[in-house]
């Protein structure tokens, strides 16, 4: 079994034979080792029409060699699988794998099925080539779980336990009526069959039924969970009646939803075409598997608009474990918990006393999702589930036991609201299709919540905080309603402390888009950051009233009682990091910036007039580290269709240069994705250092996009002598600049240094009665840049046919090419490959010299 000598088609051969002699071996698509069995039952090819009916067992990556990384090659294999939607056309395998000459892996399927559902996730490169961006973040998703869960078998010492678990797991059974079972690790391939197969023939307004929450994924389960086309679990939204399907009693009480059994169209036809196939019911330990994940089931525009998301078990954990670190080891018995917007109930997953929980929702069905778990096993009790809509719905309608809590001001400092409430929203009143805008909640405290109305998890913020006075807050959120400009009144009258917090990735959660964070805080509603302060001011007005309601007593603060703009800014809200694998990375300060003025307002104030001479011009965008992408330097007739400009002249190059540098020598990463760029302190003014830094880092990075293709190009940092330019330059401007700035006759004029003005840079050559600053070296990061910049001039203009006023981005785009109107990333010239990396490896040493004055110099907190 020496396999290391084989090239990879031969040791595809060697592998087959020696462990998998007795199966089917083929290919689909680009997935290079697929062991199967065939089914050739001819009612068994109607869902795949004209594809193969294989029953595959494994799909598997092969490499050649042995000094390979196995997880690589499980994630390269998922990346051909994600980006062809193998899963689409031809049933999942039992197991995926990986192999190569000295070693297999196996891993189940289902384990890696939720990495195909990731939103914001481009599975459009190539598998093969793991250096790609899209490589590395799904490497980094996939890690620990293939880590965990991988089997793997090496040749040399595991071949007779290689063969025997393929024996036990491989199973050959050559019973063609044998129908294929629905499993956890196939359920949402047969959904999406049945959804092309099954769902056309019903006799369903779909449109209208998903207004009342009812989706197709409903119709689905009341035919998976069914013997002999009867539901076999009553309290289904849905159940199957023999011919045709009955919806839940009580939405049969709604008199605008008046039909009480949905009818096929085909007379059951494809119904029964369909299930022929596929045997009813899984085996009973899938049951609550397949349930609790119904989310996986949505489509994607309803769960986008009814903002709901499931919470990652591993998320739930850490938040149980900071709530015991907060309220003591023994919490969950000395506190009462309320997840008022608990879905199907997963964030309640692994508490130990359910008889201080409670748990509610909005829609029907997900109570009715909770009390079949309990049936089958949950400890939670049943009447401490309930339908309830917290935006809209009065306290009275909650169970009598917890109404008693809620209306108990002792009882409610051991109350504990436990949510990861909707993210719902909406930005135009106008066009608020999702209803956010049209609840209670959002009407009542209107004038408190402004703008941050337009989110469903301000107006739970704001309703716990102002009627369940003292209670705890144990929240997922997005970081808006401590940062975002459009919460800014709401944080005026939303003033807990919070006691710890911590954030995570946001695409670690089901059905959520971007790299950005999503915090779990721990409140408490008693105590306020600024204690002495509010006290102080409202001569204690923050008092309980009462306020007589519909048969219950509302409890509220007092709206008029504190005026927090006027008081003392906090810093902020420290929050531990955690990785998408759980890997405890650090710690962040979550700034609110509503009272700081920002880098924008900064390099406003070096706004030069047009009639100025310029060399080019700044194009920037909001402040935050979002808009990193759209700081620019360009060709003043180079417009990229942003409004914030700055002209860039001699009188103002180096604050343009800090601008630019500042901006974009950091990262943007999903833990800085809301940082906000400020107004910097005093510090950078004689700091030449940090100034040529800036300088330097400008004329070689990949967004100064200067190009003689739009005039005379003035930024040439060298003479023509040294880069060996036969012609002359049509500018000298840039070389001359970098002479006399590093020479000190030009900077900034020394007696404004504390002037507020701050006075523009000039020729202090030229200005009588002012100190002429000392002369200055490059840094060794900056000398190292400038050198690496100047060997790929001389490369450039080494070829004949090298324009003399070619700029850096012009440099580059002569070795790069361009394709469909936009510069190639890479080029055929291995000598202009070299030097590029070289000029781009020595702006990241220099980056990070920048970065650290960033911070010094308060540009960033």
């Amino acid at each position: 079994m020496d396999y290391a000598k084989l090239r990879e088609e031969p040791l595809k051969s060697e592998i087959r034979e020696d462990f998998f002699k007795s199966y089917k071996y083929t290919q689909l698509g680009n997935i290079d080792f697929v062991i199967a069995k065939h089914d050739i039952k001819e009612k068994n090819a109607l869902l795949f029409e004209d594809e193969s009916s294989l029953k595959s067992l494994l799909w598997a990556e092969a490499k050649q060699g042995t000094k390979h990384d196995i997880y690589e090659s499980f994630v390269q294999l998922i990346l051909t699988i994600g980006k062809e939607r193998t899963f689409e056309k031809h049933l999942p395998p039992k197991y995926i794998g990986a192999f190569d000459a000295i070693k297999f892996a196996f891993i189940e399927y289902n384990d890696i099925l939720p990495v195909f559902f990731e939103n914001d996730f481009n599975w459009n490169v190539a598998p093969s080539n793991h250096e790609t961006k899209e490589f590395k973040e799904l490497y980094s998703l996939c890690q620990n779980l293939l880590q965990e869960k991988s089997i793997i078998f090496e040749y040399e010492k595991q071949a007779e336990e290689l063969k025997e678990f393929i024996k036990l797991n491989f199973k050959a059974d050559k019973d063609v009526t044998e129908m294929i079972s629905v499993t956890k690790n196939n359920f949402t391939f047969v959904f999406l069959k049945w959804c092309q197969k099954v769902k056309p023939t019903i006799a369903v307004n779909w449109e209208k039924v998903n207004k009342k929450g009812i989706i197709s994924a409903d119709f689905f389960l009341a035919d998976l969970l069914s013997s002999n086309n009867q539901s076999l679990k009553e309290n289904l939204f849905v159940v199957l009646e023999k011919t045709h399907y009955k919806y839940a009693k009580e939405i049969n009480e709604d008199d605008e939803f008046i039909e009480k059994i949905a009818q096929f169209t085909d007379k059951q036809k494809a119904h029964k075409e369909f299930w022929s196939i596929y045997a009813r019911p899984p085996k009973e330990e899938y049951w609550d598997y397949i349930i609790n994940r119904r989310d996986l089931l949505v489509p994607q525009d309803i769960r986008e608009r009814k903002g709901s998301f499931f919470t990652p078990q591993i998320w739930v954990e850490k938040s149980q474990q900071y709530l015991a670190s907060v309220l003591g080891e023994t919490w969950q018995d000395e506190y009462y918990i309320w997840d008022c917007c608990a879905g199907t109930g997963n964030l309640l997953n692994g508490l130990t006393n359910y008889d201080n929980v409670w748990a509610s929702t909005l829609d029907k069905q997900d109570v009715d999702v909770m009390k079949d778990r309990i049936n089958n096993g949950w400890n939670m009790a049943e009447d401490h589930v309930f339908q309830f809509d917290f935006l809209n719905d009065e306290f009275s309608k909650c169970p009598e036991e917890l109404q008693e809590i809620l209306g108990d001001e002792e009882k409610r400092k051991k109350l504990v609201i436990y949510i990861n409430p909707p993210y719902a929203e909406t930005d135009n009143r106008k066009n608020d299709r999702s209803g956010v805008k049209a609840t209670a909640t959002e009407q009542k405290y209107r004038a408190i919540l402004k703008n941050s109305g337009n989110e469903l998890y301000a107006q739970f913020l704001i309703r716990i905080y102002k009627e369940l006075l003292n209670c705890k807050i144990g929240q997922f959120s997005k970081l808006k309603h401590l940062q975002g400009p459009n919460f800014r009144e709401f944080r005026k009258h939303f003033t807990p402390s919070v006691q710890k917090a911590f954030i995570v990735p946001a695409n670690t959660f089901d059905n959520v888009k971007g790299e950005f964070p999503i915090g779990f805080f721990i409140w408490d509603t008693d105590k306020h950051p600024r204690h002495a302060e509010l006290v102080s001011a409202s001569q204690n007005k923050q008092t309980l009233k009462q306020v007589q309601g519909d048969g219950h007593s509302e409890h509220r603060r007092c709206e008029e009682s504190i005026d927090v703009s006027a008081l003392p800014q906090h810093d902020g809200v420290i929050a531990d990091v955690f990785d998408a694998e759980n890997n405890f990375i650090g710690i962040k300060n979550i700034v609110c910036y509503d009272n700081l003025k920002l880098m924008n307002d900064w390099i406003a104030k070096y706004k030069i007039p047009e009639t100025d001479n310029t060399i080019g011009l700044l194009n920037y965008t909001a402040s935050d580290m979002q808009q990193q992408k759209y700081t620019a330097i360009i060709s003043g007739k180079r417009q990229m269709g942003h409004n914030s400009k700055v002209l860039i002249s001699e009188k103002n190059l180096i604050p343009a240069c800090i601008y630019f540098a500042v901006r974009l020598c950091i990262e943007p990463t999903w833990i800085n994705d809301r940082d906000q760029f400020l107004y910097p302190n005093e510090g950078w003014k004689t700091d030449n250092t940090f100034q040529s830094n800036c300088l330097i880092y400008t004329l070689f990075h990949g967004q100064n996009r200067i190009s003689c293709e739009y005039g005379i190009n003035h930024w040439i940092p060298f003479t023509r002598e040294q880069v060996g330019c036969k012609k002359s330059f049509k500018s000298h401007f840039m070389s001359d600049f970098l002479r006399d700035f590093l020479a000190g006759k030009t900077g900034i004029r020394t007696e404004d240094l504390g002037n507020s003005s701050d006075e523009l840079f000039s020729d202090l050559s030229q200005t009588p009665n002012f100190s002429i600053l000392s002369p200055i070296s490059l840094s060794p990061e900056a000398q190292a840049g400038y050198d690496a910049g100047l060997e790929l001039w001389k490369y450039y203009h080494s070829k004949s046919n090298a324009n003399a006023n070619a700029s850096f981005y012009d440099i580059r785009k002569y070795f790069q090419g361009e394709s469909n109107g936009k510069m190639n990333a890479t080029s055929d010239d291995a000598k202009y490959s070299e030097l590029i990396g070289d000029v781009r490896e020595k702006m990241k040493i220099l980056s990070k010299k920048i970065e650290a004055k960033v911070y010094e110099y308060g540009f960033l907190k």
